[in-house]
């Protein structure tokens, strides 16, 4: 490789130099602070673990998104960690198994074989929240205002929508059409497309009429009449479904009352984590941003693999994506110069004003750190602080 190339990093993947580090770091300390407040008790979870337990009941989604590596200790295979909230589902499962509920959160980076969309990072900072033990939608109403409030933590200050979607409406309009596991596949991927034509070419074979109700589907989404569309069209031919929508308008009514101002969406075909998601979901977009900020969902019983089924919720976002919608940091605090000296007394006043919350900077060369806007200066056998 020339020299000239060795700077470079693989596509998606980003450094995060200083002035913006110290940007992320204080966001993730305000989160966490904030999940506290909650009740919700910080996990860390490994960088890496073996596939068996990482991607298991989880689909093929994240498999194709894991790096996988031999372990030279063990023979077998590793996975770099594409998605922290399975681990959180197995320290909930088996580490903790506590009764009752358990809420836990989370911060740590990810790493992705390839972008998720066209802008998103390969090496996110997932920052999120997980509730287990509870399946009531008490519980999702919980974890989609903790998504909420991690927003305007953040201080994204523009526009919010929430998106809600629920899977048994796809699962009880998919259970009468009678398809094979290749045509939902392909079903499913056209569907995400909201592609009628590929639609119509994947389920030619299939009943005119269960053909029609699926898609049907690529048009339910929009404000609260979609709830009422989807009765009119699902409630004969597809009364599983109802059950469903009854929980999208029950939800959707509680939220408002909360957040009597939030912009709602609906999208009976959103079928994001469609492979372990359970009922409902869920996401925050903002006015002028194509991706979803944060988003989660129902995801009951994924912990059965680890021995202990059960309810589970919760959300995840990317401390990366928050970061491109806040505004740039102004110049950060100015710091202190202290001269190169050995003195008890100097280094005793250092260590009061690093206690304090200032920067102390050595200066071992004759200028001062460019950071530096003020000084300490001996006067009269005491070290005062003074303007550089």
């Amino acid at each position: 490789m020339d020299s000239v190339d060795r700077w470079q990093l693989p596509d998606g993947i980003e450094e995060v130099l200083p002035a913006r580090a110290a940007t992320v770091e204080r966001l993730r300390r305000r989160l966490l602070d904030a999940y506290r407040g909650w009740g919700y008790q910080l996990v860390i979870p490994p960088l890496m673990e073996y596939t068996e337990s990482l991607l298991i009941g989880l689909g093929q989604d994240l498999d194709l998104l894991t790096f996988k590596l031999t372990d030279q200790l063990s023979g077998r295979t590793l996975g770099v960690r594409a998605d922290i909230t399975p681990q959180v589902a197995r320290i909930d499962a088996h580490s903790l198994a506590q009764p009752g509920i358990t809420r836990l959160c989370y911060a740590g980076s990810t790493l992705h074989t390839r972008p998720k969309s066209l802008l998103a990072s390969r090496s996110p900072i997932q920052v999120g929240a997980e509730l287990y033990g509870d399946a009531s939608l008490a519980a999702d109403i919980e974890v989609v205002s903790l998504m909420l409030a991690t927003l305007e933590v953040a201080g994204i200050a523009a526009e919010i929508t929430l998106d809600l979607g629920h899977v048994g409406v796809y699962e009880a309009v998919l259970a009468s059409a009678g398809l094979s596991p290749e045509q939902e596949a392909t079903v499913f991927d056209a569907l995400q497309r909201k592609s009628v034509p590929d639609l119509q070419l994947a389920l030619a074979e299939v009943e005119p009429h269960a053909a029609d109700l699926i898609i049907a589907l690529v048009d339910l989404h929009g404000d609260d009449r979609v709830l009422a569309r989807a009765r009119e069209l699902l409630g004969e031919h597809a009364p599983a479904a109802m059950a469903a929508v009854d929980v999208l308008d029950q939800a959707a009514e509680e939220i408002r009352r909360q957040r009597p101002g939030l912009d709602i969406y609906f999208d009976l075909a959103e079928l994001r984590g469609y492979h372990y998601h359970t009922g409902l979901v869920f996401a925050a977009y903002v006015r002028g941003h194509g991706q979803a900020l944060a988003n989660g969902g129902r995801y009951d019983n994924v912990g059965a693999v680890f021995g202990r089924a059960r309810p589970a919720t919760g959300f995840a976002t990317d401390l990366k994506a928050l970061l491109d919608l806040l505004p740039a940091d102004g110049p950060g605090p100015g710091a202190i110069s202290m001269p190169n000296r050995h003195d008890p007394a100097l280094m005793a006043r250092v260590n009061e004003l690093r206690e304090a919350g200032e920067i102390v900077i050595n200066s071992l060369s004759a200028a001062p750190d460019p950071r530096c806007d003020r000084q300490l200066v001996e006067v009269g056998g005491e070290w005062r602080v003074a303007a550089l």
